[in-house]
């Protein structure tokens, strides 16, 4: 049954006028508006496949007056292999396009506070469609535009070829981050026109998104000032990662895609690349799910991803530009995120096999630095029941616990605690129980019902109790720029979502155990500099 909803309108200046939708009540009153799929670059389809975004030119118009351009729907959909498999019935490749939540009523002065959120799926799959702010946005505390934009994502967001960058000046890597960058600055130049502040500008994303806002707020912090547009960010379920893989190292994997899609090695690089942008989506996305190296993620590239950036955070560098800009910082876990992650293309049991499944996300380098780590005598450690269990771990401790660890606690002694404020969540709501299983516990997405209040369904009155104190109150205030009382006394506590409901300041046990990770890393290059450079 469809939503009850009336028709929105807004004048986009020299834009053109949009339609939207005006979602209401069961009293007919206004929940919040939306307006879905509004692009923010031109299609990068067809010969422009593996291209940088492209802006809008000056003369785009979304419509006219009498002719509004309708925008009530959502995102295309980057066509991807999910883990219910493919359905390309329902994939665009021109999805870069953003959907957009707004609070009913008049804005305060100077414009809603705006919230820029990167959906996650490991930068393999996912969509912005999923979300539900209705209830957000009418009864939580939090009031502020949400832009929620797509991106490029696997192999159409991150295939990268050290050959073809040098041969095709047509073509560029790191697809997905400058698609991200490019809605962020549409959002800083536009959203003035639907209500929003450009001044106030929060980053934020969940699990790949989160590991995006790493890399937008490491861009932002790089450019000059003037050019600067973050304020705020929020990194929720994940960390920075470690340096991505070299040129030379992808060009490994782009040599395994043109090898399983039976394209020639004897073709020039430009050929090759022609070859793969006639290739069919399905055909593409089949092939990667055949490859041994299977995971499209960033490279480092000299340009997006900065030769050693890593070093940045560890030299004080990175602290010194977020002390500069005043950029505060909410990051945080659940205390279960194994148990989602290791449902994500888990390796076949053996030591083998487990690094070669950590070789299709990381350097080769760090492979041999965690394989050690964590099987030190090439054995399954008795503390993981199977090979699963410890994948799932594993995956969790570098995507979020151990380097997200090793992050803070580098900033904290360069002296930009000050803008840090971390979380913890051992708390799920009943609503979760009809997609996560109920002994995952608090896992890696079980907590977006607490972000989203409820993101579509439904809190009971204790629950959103519950959310409200542990960090709806002071999540409104972070937006808006407030001072906001986290509660903790320095960035080494943690505000904790106990299982029971209840919200604890408390020290973080697992602090020393991600830092030896961290260390370990560090100590062999896995996050410093590249070896390649590419010729841009």
């Amino acid at each position: 049954m469809p939503e009850p909803s009336q028709p929105y309108h807004r004048d986009l200046s020299f834009r053109g006028f949009v339609e939207g939708l005006t979602y209401l009540d069961e009293s007919s009153q206004p929940l919040c508006h939306f307006f879905g799929g509004v692009p923010f670059a031109l299609p990068p389809i067809g010969p422009f496949r593996f291209q940088k975004p492209r802006s809008l030119p000056p003369c785009y118009r979304y419509g006219t007056r009498a002719n509004p351009g309708r925008f009530s729907g959502g995102c295309g959909l980057c066509p991807q292999a999910s883990r219910q498999g493919f359905d390309e019935t329902t994939w665009d490749e021109d999805c870069l396009q953003s959907n957009m939540w707004i609070p009913a009523g008049e804005p305060p002065a100077g414009g809603w506070p705006v919230f820029f959120w990167i959906h996650g799926g490991f930068l393999q799959w996912g969509s912005p469609n999923s979300m539900d702010l209705r209830a957000l946005l009418s009864e939580s505390p939090t009031r502020c535009i949400v832009v929620a934009p797509g991106y490029r994502l696997n192999i159409f967001g991150f295939l990268a070829s050290l050959d073809a960058l040098h041969s095709s000046p047509d073509y560029a890597v790191n697809l997905g981050f400058w698609d991200q960058r490019m809605a962020l600055q549409w959002t800083y130049e536009n959203i003035t026109y639907f209500g929003g502040n450009a001044s106030n500008i929060t980053i934020g994303g969940y699990s790949a998104g989160a590991h995006s806002v790493f890399h937008q707020l490491a861009y932002d912090l790089a450019v000059p000032d003037e050019k600067a547009i973050v304020k705020k960010a929020l990194m929720l379920s994940n960390g920075p990662g470690m340096q991505p893989k070299s040129l030379g190292e992808a060009q490994i994997q782009f040599d395994e895609l043109l090898g399983t899609l039976k394209i020639s090695p004897d073709l020039s690089p430009v050929e090759k690349l022609a070859k793969l942008r006639t290739v069919d989506a399905r055909a593409l996305i089949e092939a990667s799910t055949k490859m041994k190296l299977h995971q499209f993620r960033a490279v480092t590239d000299g340009s997006f991803v900065r030769h050693g950036l890593f070093n940045e955070i560890s030299n004080g560098h990175f602290a010194q530009r977020l002390k500069r800009r005043g950029v505060q910082l909410i990051i945080g876990e659940c205390s279960d995120e194994h148990f989602v992650y290791g449902t994500w293309r888990p390796p076949k049991p053996g030591y083998d096999n487990m690094f070669h499944r950590l070789e299709a996300d990381y350097p080769l380098e760090a492979c041999r630095v965690l394989i050690s780590h964590y099987f030190p005598n090439g054995k399954l450690p008795p503390k993981y029941k199977d090979w699963h269990t410890a994948f799932g771990k594993i995956y969790a401790d570098i995507q979020i616990h151990a380097l997200e660890r090793g992050m803070i606690n580098t900033l904290v002694k360069q002296g930009a605690g000050h803008l840090i404020h971390r979380y913890r969540i051992e708390w799920r709501a009943a609503c979760v129980d009809k997609t996560l299983p109920k002994h995952w516990g608090a896992t890696h997405g079980a907590d977006l019902a607490i972000w989203f209040w409820g993101n579509g369904n439904n809190l009971s009155d204790n629950e959103k109790e519950i959310v409200t104190k542990a960090f709806h109150e002071p999540l409104s205030k972070f937006l808006k720029g407030d001072i906001m009382n986290w509660g903790t006394q320095h960035a080494m506590q943690v505000r904790t979502l106990k299982g029971d409901g209840s919200l604890v300041i408390e020290k973080d046990t697992r602090l020393d155990e991600g830092l030896r990770l961290w260390d370990a890393l560090k100590k062999i290059g896995a996050t410093g500099e590249a070896k390649e450079t590419a010729k841009l």
